[in-house]
């Protein structure tokens, strides 16, 4: 996912608080022209995110059919998200 200061994005569900703070590695920086790849990550680089809060994705909805013998289910799924806004990117 490429990533801006000040962008909001939402992850699955990550533990913590509104207002906490997570660091996470990057894999790969993009620098202008300049395109640095990580053997996992990049050395020194990291993003900085704040937890803004903490929801449910949109439901999806399934259903099951058998067909010649009336069965017929629905169920549906949220998945827990959180929505994280970018404070800071340093490139290391």
């Amino acid at each position: 996912m490429r990533l801006v200061e000040g962008q909001e994005f939402e992850v699955s569900r990550i533990a913590g608080e509104a207002g906490e703070r997570i660091t996470f590695d990057v894999m790969m920086l993009l620098d202008g022209a300049d395109v640095t790849v990580g053997q996992p990550a990049v050395a020194g680089a990291a993003v900085t995110a704040r937890i803004a809060q903490h929801g449910q994705a949109p439901k999806l909805r399934f259903m099951k059919y058998k067909n010649k013998v009336r069965y017929r289910r629905t169920f549906g799924h949220r998945q827990p998200v959180t929505r994280l806004v970018v404070e800071s990117i340093s490139k290391g």
